[in-house]
């Protein structure tokens, strides 16, 4: 396993990531991509720790908070700790019922990291982000928050995800007016489906050394090629939840290649895809999540496969981006704090 360092830090980890998105039990959402309960979890980090991963991803909000609790209770199972497994953590979505358990407003951020750490099980949160803007609260606000826990010991580094060329810009331009804490890190939706990032995002994470974390890099798994025209029936999360949002029209194509280079190097579309991404000089470090140990070690195998020239080519071409803003962004947005 190789790594990479976390922007501006002195954090150092691997090129590829482990997702805890799987992990426990949820409803409504949660229910169509989690359900692992404590032991399989357990198989799946116990691999990722052979196989070199550092760093586990997970949030809030995942599961319900269930997500947090089974990434804590593996880690004291393995005995793992903070040398072995970073914790990555996010805040922003709803958590609970009330006016005040939602958004990047000082009072739920203070509330969520005390309840995250409980679920850890861990007296600090290795990587702490930002899940989403939230164009609702004053954003030095919320990023003096988060200078207040760095302070506090509670907070190792902080991180966005999601966040735009100027949401980035204006984040930084807070921290620099203010001495603050650095963001370290942008964690972006980025597949051969979505490669908008490479625009303006990119350029300037790069120019505040700001390290970019790549979420779904095989977009919901459609990037496997089991859910395009004419697939044998594979079963899987998309079959119900079309998450990120893809349109196929542009999709297939891309997956058509895939599959032609897989064969080619006697490997798996998804393999290829992973490869690609793992390529490109923007990306410090790809998330990639898994129900069963046998793909999760698939996909790992993806950081052995090299493409060549021209099969990096074939791949730019078909894939290359028309829309000047993703797909799935355009399909979604957050409602969660609007007053009716």
């Amino acid at each position: 396993m190789e790594y990479s360092t976390l922007g501006r830090s002195g954090l150092r980890i691997s090129r590829l990531c482990l997702g805890a998105m799987t992990f426990g039990a949820g409803t409504g959402i949660w229910g169509e991509i989690a359900g692992l309960d404590r032991a399989q979890a357990a198989r799946l980090v116990t691999l990722a720790v052979e196989r070199g991963i550092n760093l586990i991803d997970t949030a809030d909000a995942y599961s319900q908070g269930h997500s947090e609790t089974v990434v804590g209770q593996v880690l004291a199972d393995l005995g793992l700790d903070e040398s072995r497994m970073l914790v990555a953590t996010k805040v922003r979505l709803r958590t609970g019922a009330g006016h005040n358990d939602v958004g990047l407003g000082r009072s739920h951020i203070m509330r969520s990291v005390e309840t995250s750490l409980r679920r850890i099980g861990r007296d600090h949160i290795d990587l702490f982000q930002l899940h989403d803007r939230d164009a609702l609260v004053p954003l030095d606000e919320t990023l003096r928050a988060l200078d207040d826990l760095v302070t506090q010991g509670k907070v190792r580094h902080i991180g966005v995800c999601n966040f735009s060329a100027g949401d980035l810009e204006r984040a930084q331009g807070v921290t620099n007016c203010t001495h603050g804490a650095r963001i370290v890190s942008n964690q972006v939706h980025y597949a051969l489906t979505s490669r908008d990032v490479e625009y303006e995002i990119a350029p300037v994470a790069k120019a505040n050394d700001v390290a970019l974390l790549v979420w779904s890099p095989l977009a919901g798994g459609y990037l496997s090629g089991k859910y395009t025209q004419g697939s044998s029936g594979e079963t899987g999360r998309r079959t119900t939840l079309n998450f990120p949002p893809i349109d196929p029209a542009k999709a297939d194509p891309v997956v058509h290649v895939l599959r032609d280079i897989a064969s080619e190097l006697n490997a798996s579309p998804a393999q290829v895809a992973l490869a690609w991404i793992l390529a490109r000089r923007e990306v410090c470090s790809v998330i990639v999540g898994a129900r069963t140990t046998d793909q999760l070690s698939a996909n790992l195998d993806a950081e052995h496969i090299a493409l060549n020239a021209a099969q990096t080519e074939r791949l730019n071409q078909v894939s290359q981006p028309h829309l000047p803003y993703p797909y799935w962004m355009q399909q979604f947005h957050d409602k969660d704090r609007v007053v009716a």
